[in-house]
């Protein structure tokens, strides 16, 4: 399925959709509440707050003018040349038709645009799609914890892809 638009920045109620994309979808399947959607809510404000479009990326995926899909890319929150790949989500209706493979592309293209050294992202245990197309862009895990900043106890998995030296997707 390609009958969609992608959107590169800003644009209005992405805060809202994006928050609401993961509420919904983390409520319904790990048992997430207000606390997790109240940190997405706070932390991507905070993201498109200080957005700089030289170092960040935020990417939407719109169908008839709806976000179905997001993910993002800060890089102006972090040090040492390293970006933080961030709320990457799709909706049930987008789900398992590679709306995702082509967010996570553009994603890592930015990353290899802007130079990055490497890029990181926080996820946890049991998200088996995602972790097969963090695998695919070249992410390995590289710690992994008990805790609970999602708000329930998870096992938290962060996961590392080197940008400097890999081939061009």
């Amino acid at each position: 399925m390609n009958d969609y638009e992608l959107v590169t920045g800003y644009i209005p109620g992405v805060i809202g959709r994006v928050t609401e994309l993961h509420a919904n979808y983390y409520a319904k399947n790990w048992g997430f509440h207000s606390y997790f959607e109240a940190k997405v809510a706070t932390e991507l404000s905070s993201f498109i707050e200080s957005y700089d479009a030289e170092k960040d990326c935020i990417l939407s995926i719109l169908i008839d003018g709806v976000i179905e899909g997001s993910i993002s890319i800060d890089g102006t929150s972090e040090t040492n040349n390293i970006a933080h790949l961030r709320w990457f989500i799709i909706s049930d209706k987008l789900r398992g038709q590679g709306a995702g493979n082509q967010l996570m592309e553009q994603a890592m293209i930015h990353c290899r645009q802007k130079a990055y050294d490497s890029v990181y992202l926080w996820t946890f245990k049991g998200l088996g799609s995602a972790r097969h197309l963090y695998e695919k862009y070249g992410f390995t895990l590289s710690e992994e914890t008990t805790g609970k900043q999602w708000g329930s106890v998870v096992t938290e998995q962060r996961f590392d892809a080197y940008i400097f030296g890999q081939k061009e997707l």
